[in-house]
């Protein structure tokens, strides 16, 4: 089952992080300045139109002078109209590089998965990945859109407001401003109450992507043994721990903006109420009053929306450490090998090879074999007995924990990895097809194959007949995973797919066990001219299969028990083979 994730307090802003992110933004720094820029010039208009309107009542309205108001009257129009377009232009460029951030973000990380080892997708689970790769970059993006260019916006906006009113009039500012150590106390504590609750969500959202991704692919398996309503219940769990979870952060907030919105209205009142007096005392004028309750209202709007701002921010570097976590890690097959000769013989040779999957128990111990070109290399054994390994590490998704691997006599690390698998073919038991087109699944997207070599391929196998007879042949929808084809027909088209790469080592992972006698047939024949010329390693339960083999590993416990060829290992009175041997006559008749 998969390993969920549990919420957990982690530091904000920390300078690697910040410096990892901006690292993004490196290529559209001069949009980002211009952004900066922008930025400021919102927080200095901000505080323009009490100050006109102030302006307007004290020496113009007040003074009868409607030519002079009329004037003034358009110039705040005009201050209304660039307002406007620099918040479009705000809005769009602060959208544009978040969206664009985000691009680059995902498409690096997609680029790591890739390349990434399969040891560290046998410890991840696949919801936490989608959600690391969806969700949480999304949430990186509202950094830009709603974060740090909004933040700073208001902070400046705040700090103009305050020199203005200090300007104008400090005992009536002191007045405004007297509930604001309330409002600051109540936003702190929302801010870390709301903060803990988006971490809660977070957490509950990717163990739901986790449990949805996995519980689908094994829908199979919950509907034969009748799981549906054990698997309902957990569900149900989880769903009500992300529910829980979101209606906290909604209960914070329910809270906090009436709470915000009482300590504003009372600002509001006692300015009202101590600014009337100076106004009836001659102290202040009528405009300045007004100016002031513009000044109180545009004061305390940022103030309120700052936690939720600080909160944004908080959530957007969160998922930006988990993302750079992923991103540092250094789970990746070493590629240091150069070699690319122009041709390969196609000789392997295992020597002294120690291999464990967590470095404590090992599945293979001290195995040595040889393979020569053109040769054919049966492994046989009960599950578990190390026979996928040995493929897996020739293939180098693995790394060897001693010992030595030699292809054509060269150390396996010396050649480069992508050659390397490109020239040896591997068909296993468990065919994976994307949803997708039979000629995109055979070719996987590579543009040096054409359609005549894939169709010459399905030929020398035998696919040729069943895809013909599909609609749309080469072009047919498989669907995910293959789901409208069979067993064997999926089985076939690995075979193309294997064929077409032209690889000088053909190894087949169990390829015939999951189908029927007539199936097999044909499967036979296909492996039969896919292996022709070239060096294979097969491995098959099925010991009918591998009679004509050159050569017969027996392994049991991770160790080689017997070697030889099929009727020398029959020979091999109560040996392991033999007695494997007998096991499956007695079971067919």
């Amino acid at each position: 089952m998969a390993k969920y994730e549990k919420a957990n307090s982690e530091k904000v802003f920390e300078g690697r992080t910040l410096r990892k992110l901006y690292a993004f933004i490196d290529p559209y720094k001069n949009r980002f300045f211009v952004l900066v820029a922008l930025t400021i010039l919102l927080g200095l208009l901000g505080p323009v139109r009490p100050w006109l309107v102030e302006y307007t009542i004290n020496n113009y309205i007040m003074q009868n002078n409607y030519s002079g108001l009329l004037w003034l009257t358009w110039v705040g129009v005009l201050v209304l109209i660039t307002q406007a377009y620099i918040q479009y232009t705000h809005t769009y460029m602060s959208g544009w590089l978040g969206q664009t951030v985000v691009r680059d973000i995902r498409v690096a990380l997609y680029k790591h998965l890739l390349h990434l080892r399969l040891k560290f997708y046998d410890n991840t689970p696949i919801g936490r990945l989608v959600t690391r790769n969806i969700s949480d970059i999304e949430t990186v993006s509202s950094v830009f859109t709603e974060g740090i260019a909004a933040l700073v916006g208001d902070l400046l906006q705040i700090v103009f407001i305050l020199i203005l009113m200090f300007m104008t009039h400090w005992r009536l500012t002191l007045v405004s401003l007297s509930l604001i150590p309330l409002l600051l106390v109540s936003t702190w504590i929302f801010k870390n109450s709301v903060k803990k609750a988006f971490d809660e969500t977070r957490v509950a959202v990717a163990n739901l992507n986790t449990f949805v991704q996995e519980h689908i692919t094994g829908m199979s398996i919950v509907q034969l043994f009748n799981q549906e309503q054990n698997e309902m219940q957990k569900f149900q769990d989880l769903n009500r721990e992300h529910r829980r979870a979101n209606l906290k952060a909604v209960m914070y907030y329910s809270i906090y903006f009436p709470v915000a919105e009482v300590i504003a209205a009372g600002g509001t009142g006692l300015l009202v109420w101590y600014g009337a007096k100076e106004v009836l005392q001659d102290e202040i004028t009528l405009g300045t009053l007004i100016a002031f309750i513009m000044y109180i209202s545009l004061f305390f709007r940022p103030i309120r929306m700052i936690a939720d701002r600080f909160n944004t921010i908080q959530l957007g570097i969160v998922s930006t450490n988990r993302i750079l976590k992923l991103l540092d890690s250094d789970e990746f097959i070493p590629n240091n090998g150069t070699l690319k000769p122009e041709r390969l013989d196609g000789r392997v040779r295992f020597e002294n090879v120690w291999f464990a999957y967590n470095d404590e128990n090992y599945i293979l111990k001290d195995i040595s074999f040889e393979v020569k070109e053109g040769e054919t290399v049966a492994l046989v054994g009960a599950t578990g007995a190390g026979k996928s390994s040995i493929i897996n590490l020739l293939s180098r998704f693995y790394e060897i924990n001693k010992g030595n691997i030699y292809l054509d006599d060269q150390n396996l690390n010396d050649y480069e990895l992508s050659w390397l698998r490109t020239h040896i073919g591997v068909v296993l038991q468990d065919v994976f097809l994307f949803s997708d087109s039979i000629l995109n699944n055979i070719t996987l997207g590579n543009p040096n194959i054409t359609l005549e070599q894939v169709k010459e391929a399905s030929a020398l196998v035998g696919a040729d007949k069943f895809i013909d007879k599909l609609e749309g042949g080469y072009n047919y929808n498989v669907q995910e995973r293959g789901a409208t084809l069979s067993v064997g027909q999926r089985q076939m088209i690995s075979f193309v797919r294997a064929m077409v790469y032209n690889p000088r080592i053909i190894v087949l992972d169990e390829a015939t066990s999951s189908v029927d006698t007539e199936t097999e047939e044909l499967i036979q024949e296909a492996i039969a001219k896919l292996m022709k010329g070239r060096t294979a390693i097969v491995i098959a339960h099925r010991l009918s299969t591998i009679r004509e083999a050159d050569k017969i590993l027996v392994l049991n416990k991770g160790e080689i028990v017997e070697r030889g060829t099929h009727q020398e290992l029959l020979a091999t009175e109560n040996g392991y083979y033999a007695n494997l041997h007998k096991m499956q006559y007695k079971m067919m008749i």
